[in-house]
């Protein structure tokens, strides 16, 4: 068997035509522009990569990006004042607080300052408290558009066996959840979880998201298995530097029905699913309709 690759660059690129098609119906019908502002805490090489790339893709599905970009010393005082201000602008719809922070400040204290309606990473307590009960929430973007691709592969995922290789705040329990919400059997299993390789062999959806390059082999994998790699992860092969994922994409191949590749599978989905969060948060607000095919 070789395994149909789901192209997450392309799939990303239809979600943001969707958005930019909603967008400009927004500003038509309406005359609301949605509005997402990000912040940037000092100067982090691939944080200022993520910012410049959110910016750029926000403005081109005719959204307002604002840019707060703030020293490396200031005050949890300082950002927390600006995130305030931010809650309270109109135009603004969504609020990013780009990770990681410098350490003198408290992520959680910042996280949790964030109005949750405009919370687009999904990462407020409140709507981890709301995701996990089942109700309306804002949902972390890597697990929404790892659902967005399941469901499109597959259609219903209704009664599908599936294991979430990790357990992160932002990864594994955020995308149990949602394939619980799609009425699969979820396992989440760890790095302590025993007979690994027998948990996942039972998988007919395999999600992983551990940190640790190509962990998953082949033998791992249910012939015919959907398996969803979140991992992105530099290593030097040959002497040159590669990103690979937490799963063997070569022998995992082989087996699974169909497979995200690392690069150009679930990552290009998280900025897709930033922008649709913004949209959904901007339509919330004003009590419209939400947008069709970008929620969880």
């Amino acid at each position: 068997m070789v395994a149909q690759v789901i192209d997450g660059k392309a799939f990303a690129a239809k979600v943001r035509a969707q958005v930019a098609d909603q967008v400009a119906k927004l500003k038509e019908e309406n005359g609301i522009t949605p509005g997402l502002a990000v912040v940037l805490v000092g100067e982090d090489p691939a944080s200022q990569v993520y910012v410049r790339s959110k910016g750029k893709m926000t403005v081109e599905v005719g959204m307002n990006s604002y840019e707060h970009k703030l020293d490396v010393d200031t005050s949890e005082e300082d950002l927390l004042a600006l995130i305030a201000k931010l809650n309270n602008d109109p135009a603004v719809h969504g609020i990013l607080v780009q990770l990681p922070l410098p350490k003198h400040l408290n992520e959680d204290l910042v996280i949790n300052s964030i109005d949750p309606a405009k919370d687009v990473d999904g990462f407020h307590i409140s709507n981890v408290g709301l995701l996990g009960t089942g109700q309306k929430s804002m949902v972390p973007c890597t697990p929404l558009g790892c659902l967005m691709m399941l469901r499109d592969h597959h259609g219903s995922l209704s009664g599908m066996d599936a294991v979430v290789i990790g357990r992160s705040n932002i990864v594994g329990k955020p995308m149990a959840q949602l394939l619980l919400g799609d009425s699969c059997t979820v396992t989440i299993a760890h790095s302590r979880t025993k007979d690994l390789p027998d948990v996942v062999r039972r998988a007919d959806i395999v999600v992983a998201a551990v940190g640790r390059p190509e962990m998953v082999p082949g033998d791992w994998i249910k012939e015919g298995a959907t398996v969803i790699d979140v991992g992105i992860n530099r290593i030097e092969r040959d002497g040159k530097n590669k990103l690979v994922g937490d799963v063997d994409y070569a022998s995992a191949a082989e087996r699974a029905g169909a497979i995200t590749p690392v690069p150009g599978g679930v990552g290009p989905m998280t900025i897709a699913c930033l922008l649709a969060n913004t949209l959904t948060a901007c339509c919330r607000a004003n009590s419209l309709p939400e947008p069709e095919g970008l929620t969880a």
